[in-house]
C-alpha cells in the first residue's frame, strides 16, 4: 500500500486566492482586539513590511522557538504570517500589547498570536479548492493500492468540513495540526539537523511533531509519498527521511525550492495538481520521468 500524504492549504487549495482575504481579516482583528490601533495605520504597516521582506526574502523567515521554520516566500500564506510576525515585532508597542493579550503562550507571544489568527480566519473562509483536487483525490481513493491521507497544520475539523464539499464517494482521512512548523533546538534526524540547499538557503529538520506524524502514517506498513507546495515545511524532512517528494509548482514557488526538489533523486516538481497520478504512476514503476 502506498499512503499519499497531500498537504491542505496550498496544495488541495489555491490559497493565493485566500491569503488577501485572512490578511484583511487578521488586520481587523489586531486593530480591534489585540493592539488597539487605526485600521489603516495596520494595513499601512502591514504592505511597507511584506514589502521589506520580497526585497530580501532569504533573510527574513517564520521562527518558532528560535529556529527557523520556513523562508517567508515560500506559501502565500506563510508570507502573511511572517509578514505580521515581522510587524509585531519591530513594534515595541505592538509587542507588549501582543504579550498582554497572550500571557501564557506555548511557543511565544507574537507565534501564538499569529496561529491564533491563522486558525481562526482560514476557518471562516470558504473552500478555494484547486480544479484538479476533487478528481484526484477520488482517483486515489479508487485505487486498491494506494490511500490519500491529508496532513495539514490547520484543524482537521475546518479541512474536513471542507472535504465534505467535494462530494467524494469515499472519505479521505485527515490528520490535522501536525504543526510541520513546530522546531525543537533539541532533536535531530539522527545526525542531520539542516539540509545546507545552496549558499543562501539551509532547511532546519528539527521538526520532531511532522516527524512523528510520518511515522504514524506509516504505521501499518505502508509506503509513504508526499505532496505540498512549499519545501521547508511538507517537503524537506520526508526527502531527508527517504521519502519521495511532490512539489507542487504554484504562482508564488521560489525558484530556489523548484531547483532544489527537481534535483534530488527523490523530488518531483509538479506544474498542476492534475499531474499527480501519473506521476505516482511513474514512481511505482520506478521511472524518473
Amino acid at each position: 500500500m502506498l499512503t499519499i500524504i497531500l498537504d491542505f492549504d496550498g496544495t488541495l487549495t489555491a490559497e493565493e486566492a485566500q491569503v488577501e482575504g485572512l490578511a484583511a481579516r487578521s488586520l481587523d482583528t489586531l486593530a480591534g482586539e489585540i493592539l488597539g490601533v487605526p485600521r489603516s495605520q495596520l494595513a499601512a504597516e502591514y504592505q511597507a513590511t511584506r514589502a521589506r521582506l520580497l526585497a530580501a526574502p532569504h533573510r527574513y523567515g517564520w521562527e518558532v522557538n528560535g529556529l527557523l521554520a520556513s523562508y517567508c516566500d515560500e506559501g502565500a500564506f506563510i508570507l502573511n504570517t511572517t509578514t505580521l510576525q515581522v510587524m509585531l515585532r519591530d513594534n515595541l508597542a505592538y509587542a507588549q500589547a501582543v504579550a498582554a493579550a497572550f500571557p501564557q503562550a506555548e511557543y511565544d507571544p507574537i507565534v501564538d498570536c499569529t496561529n491564533f489568527l491563522f486558525h481562526r480566519h482560514t476557518a471562516e473562509l470558504p473552500p478555494a479548492f484547486r480544479p484538479a483536487a476533487r478528481q484526484v483525490l477520488a482517483c486515489l481513493a479508487a485505487h486498491p493500492d494506494r490511500r490519500p491521507l491529508v496532513l495539514t497544520n490547520s484543524r482537521g475539523d475546518k479541512v474536513q468540513r471542507h472535504l465534505a464539499t467535494l462530494a467524494l464517494d469515499d472519505q479521505v482521512a485527515v490528520l490535522g495540526d501536525t504543526r510541520q512548523y513546530e522546531m525543537d533546538p533539541a532533536w535531530a534526524l539522527g545526525n542531520l539537523r539542516v539540509w545546507p540547499v545552496d549558499k543562501v538557503h539551509q532547511v532546519d529538520l528539527r521538526r520532531p511533531v511532522y516527524h512523528r506524524a510520518l511515522l504514524q502514517a506509516a504505521a501499518d506498513g505502508s509506503h509513504l509519498a508526499v505532496v505540498g507546495d512549499t519545501l521547508s515545511l511538507p517537503g524537506a524532512l520526508p526527502l531527508m527521511m527517504g521519502i519521495p517528494f511532490f512539489l507542487l509548482r504554484t504562482p508564488y514557488t521560489p525558484a530556489w525550492c523548484i531547483r532544489a526538489v527537481a534535483a534530488h533523486p527523490l523530488g518531483r516538481v509538479l506544474d498542476d495538481l492534475g499531474d499527480l497520478p501519473a506521476a505516482l504512476d511513474a514512481l511505482c514503476a520506478g521511472d524518473r520521468r
